[in-house]
């Protein structure tokens, strides 16, 4: 028999939800933007690369630590600080006057996405019972998908409408709300 999960436990899948989906839009949104970003800032095929090599790397390897401080920390307060930072970092994209800016802001928002992951499953895990966790899990991993297309739709809208930094900030500030 499996056990009636409580309405805030759905509340905080909901929360988690929106993180999820805002660290992949902000993620995503430079490839929509990198050919307007690379006329504006004159950017070479190995820099806009490496902006995105480095964004990987950066975020692969702060995960390490930031998984471990989840499990001795407070969750909800990592999650919270690693938001604010890659929000306003994606912020800061858009203000970037220079390929070093830019790659330092990106390189930044890398590390502050590595906190969404370890901390929200560890937090998603607290409130679901083993039986109900892969619903829960499933329905998280559904935000992945909500934010890349969100990045690449509304990225390129604005980026049209608007122009490239625009965009960033468009991305970034819904972040700092949540």
């Amino acid at each position: 028999m499996t056990r009636t999960i409580p309405s805030y436990s759905w509340y905080v899948l909901g929360v988690l939800f929106a993180v999820n989906a805002f660290n992949y839009v902000d993620r995503q949104i430079l490839a929509i933007l990198q050919e307007s970003i690379r006329e504006d800032l004159d950017l070479s095929d190995t820099q806009l690369g490496f902006l995105a090599m480095g964004f990987s790397t950066f975020y692969v390897v702060a995960g390490f630590p930031i998984a471990w401080w989840a499990d001795r920390g407070v969750r909800r307060s990592i999650i919270a600080t690693g938001i604010g930072a890659w929000s306003a970092l994606t912020i800061a994209c858009g203000s970037a006057q220079n390929y070093v800016q830019l790659a330092v802001a990106r390189f930044g928002v890398g590390v502050g996405e590595a906190s969404a992951g370890p901390a929200g499953g560890s937090l998603l895990s607290d409130y679901f019972p083993p039986e109900r966790r892969s619903t829960a899990f499933g329905i998280l991993s559904i935000a992945v998908h909500v934010g890349i297309f969100l990045g690449f739709a509304l990225g390129g809208w604005v980026a049209q409408a608007y122009g490239w930094r625009q965009a960033f900030l468009v991305a970034g500030a819904p972040g700092i709300l949540l």
